[in-house]
């Protein structure tokens, strides 16, 4: 104030009073939105696009006007005139979004941390899940950064299980630029869309082309085991995300989560009975899904079938502007939809589903992984999975991924598999036209015959059919895998000639829904099972044994095999890549993960075992000749170059300081001997 009204010549400020006075005028969050806004354009005019960036101010000491985006927002903020209208229109979004601001100030990992584990402390993990919203939008490298530094603890606060409550009240936050929605209203424009949202969102290629690597897309069908939640589901594709940087080395500035927004069904439509299409915030559409009855007989989205299907548009739009080696990853679609989108889309885009392809491939990891702790000098672990017979208890595209997967790649005879569903084992007649399934789906995995025993009650399936492991995916129906379910797997191993430990995966999440708790396994089998489960247990200690549970979560699945798809623009994703991924999983064990008796490895070594799996998904494409591109031209089915070529592009944040920038991309989502914290898929 002195220099400014003096009379004589302005004195130039010193650095710490420019900053002062950045901060005395509220300047400070504008110059940080110009930057970051180049930063993340990867501007090679960072001079030029700041100016122009901050011309675009209404006034000075006020916010950017954000770029339009009337076919890329949802549809309530465009009709409230955009983000920041949203977020100050709504009185307790604008509160929320200043406490929350106000939490967040820090500028290195170190403050980071020490901030978001503040909130954590609270025992409650959706304040931190806003914080890291805020980070995210305020600092993308150093939101990586800090979540790469403590992975375990963190990785569940910015997905799973945060997300799912998230998820629910996806509507009472305030609202940032990252993420995308498509309206069935805009049906026949859908390239445009897409186009406004990578102009404002994406870098470009020297070309002028946009860079977008990956899009991973739901329609909120069913998000986790909640239900529909229509485009509050943005948190689940936004989330799968973080994980594909973190774990699987993906430029998190050439990606897009995205949902479809055609319809939600109201609070009957999901599990918690909550009012979220029609509450005054939803985001979205604001009517029902228009569905019609499948030649299955099931219900399905009537817009995603015929010659003018939504989800044609969309993926062709996507390819016509990104490429086909633009990878378009399926998430929580409902499974009347999943299958048999799948099926359509598999042979004609870069694309997969993570729900009954990921989830399956993991599963069959821990199977494997389940004999490699028993018979740790075993080679041919997959041989070994094919003496066994297994039980599938629920019939969800988890489960029913699962059997496919053993069956129809692992080699596993049909008859050896059996999967269940609220009628008990599923069957058909000799001529299919009669049975307990529900779909084609579950026909696919019926056996023949009717069970000539009452196979609703689990302990008589355990009795009758003698199953070396169980698969708990019911989702509703938790403890199920009560005492006596387990104590007859136990028995069934007892009475065979060379017994061996029975297998019980107990993986419906969130932990509220899992069939069995890994402390009660330990107890009622007497340390003689081997658990796995999809939601993080701690360990367990029963008479001086120490077991850690592993956590069967597809977080080790299908970063790596987006990523090793993507960097050798394989032409498609076939399902053989998906058991080549379990084996390189369970491969990846280390001695500790057997001692403890972990079925899956230790979270804290996350990137290194998806980058086991993306080489082999380079390789399996290498083998069936659908690979694009030779990651090394001169050898290209040698292992180690492949990983070596995969490890050496691998996206890591550019930040300095807490020694950051000296960490390699192998060290970047490892970080150190880390206890794994609770945690869910």
């Amino acid at each position: 104030k002195r220099k400014m009204l003096s009379t004589d010549p302005p004195i130039p400020l010193s650095a710490d009073e420019v900053k002062e006075y950045l901060r005395a005028h509220k300047l400070d969050e504008v110059i940080a939105s110009a930057v970051n806004h180049v930063v993340s354009k990867q501007s090679q005019t960072p001079t030029q696009d700041i100016s122009t960036f901050l011309s675009s101010m209404a006034e000075l000491g006020t916010a950017p006007t954000e770029p339009p985006r009337p076919a890329s927002l949802g549809k309530s903020l465009v009709a409230c005139g955009g983000i920041n209208k949203w977020n100050e229109f709504h009185p307790n979004l604008k509160q929320i979004k200043k406490t929350m601001d106000a939490s967040c100030t820090a500028t290195s990992v170190a403050e980071a941390l020490k901030e978001i584990k503040g909130l954590m402390s609270l025992g409650h993990n959706i304040m931190a899940y806003l914080y890291l919203r805020v980070l995210f939008n305020k600092d993308l490298d150093l939101y990586y950064s800090t979540l790469a530094a403590e992975p375990a603890l963190l990785l569940p606060v910015a997905y799973t299980p945060t997300v799912g409550e998230a998820c629910q009240k996806f509507h009472l936050f305030p609202q940032y630029p990252r993420g995308m929605y498509l309206s069935l209203t805009d049906r026949g424009n859908l390239k445009a869309s897409l186009k406004e949202y990578a102009e404002v969102m994406l870098p470009k290629n020297e070309d002028g082309t946009y860079d977008c690597e990956c899009i991973v897309f739901s329609d909120g069908g069913r998000i986790l085991g909640l239900g529909d939640l229509g485009v509050s589901g943005m948190g689940i594709p936004s989330g799968k995300l973080d994980l594909y940087t973190v774990c699987g080395g993906f430029n998190p500035k050439k990606t897009i989560p995205l949902m479809l927004d055609v319809g939600c069904t109201d609070s009957s439509g999901n599990s918690a009975g909550l009012t979220i299409r029609d509450h005054p915030q939803y985001l979205g559409l604001k009517q029902d899904r228009a569905k019609h009855k499948s030649e299955a007989g099931t219900l399905v989205n009537s817009c995603y079938y015929g010659k003018d299907s939504f989800i044609l548009e969309f993926m062709t739009a996507a390819t016509e502007l990104f490429g086909k080696g633009c990878l378009l990853q399926f998430e929580d679609f409902n499974s009347n939809d999943a299958f048999p989108l799948l099926a359509e889309y598999r042979e004609k885009f870069l694309t997969y589903n993570d729900d009954i392809q990921g989830t399956a491939s993991v599963a069959v990891a821990a199977i494997l992984g389940a004999i490699k702790i028993q018979k740790p000098e075993t080679t041919d672990l997959i041989a070994e999975a094919r003496k066994m017979t297994y039980v599938f208890h629920g019939a969800g595209s988890a489960n029913l991924g699962g059997a496919l997967l053993l069956r129809d790649e692992g080699g596993v005879p049909g008859a050896q598999i059996f999967v269940t569903n609220s009628k008990g084992i599923i069957w058909m007649s000799e001529d299919g036209k009669s049975g307990s399934f529900r779909n084609n789906e579950q026909k696919a995995v019926a056996q023949v015959g009717e069970p000539m025993f009452d196979s609703k009650d689990l302990v008589e399936v355990i009795k009758q059919i003698k199953p070396d492991c169980i698969i708990g995916a019911v989702g509703r129906a938790p403890n199920c895998f009560n005492k006596a379910v387990v104590e007859e797997m136990c028995k069934v191993q007892e009475a065979k000639k060379v017994p061996a430990r029975p297998l019980v995966f107990a993986l419906s999440n969130p932990k509220s829904q899992a069939e069995c708790t890994a402390e009660d396994c330990y107890k009622f089998s007497q340390g003689k099972a081997i658990f796995g489960s999809g939601t993080r247990f701690e360990p367990v200690t029963l008479d001086g044994v120490t077991r850690d549970p592993g956590q069967v979560n597809n977080f080790f699945i299908f970063p790596g095999m987006s990523y090793g798809c993507m960097r050798c623009q394989s032409k498609t994703i076939p399902e053989r890549f998906f058991m080549l991924a379990a084996e390189a999983v369970a491969n990846s064990l280390s001695a500790d993960d057997i001692k403890f008796e972990s079925v899956v490895p230790n979270p804290a070594n996350i990137r290194e075992v998806n980058l086991n799996v993306a080489t082999a998904a380079v390789l399996g494409a290498e083998e069936l000749g659908i690979a694009g591109k030779h990651l090394v031209p001169n050898d290209p089915k040698n292992a180690a170059k492949v990983k070596a070529e995969l490890l050496a592009t691998m996206w890591q944040p550019s930040m300095t300081g807490d020694g950051l920038a000296e960490r390699s991309a192998a060290d970047f989502g490892t970080c150190g001997n880390l206890e794994p914290k609770d945690g869910e898929h």
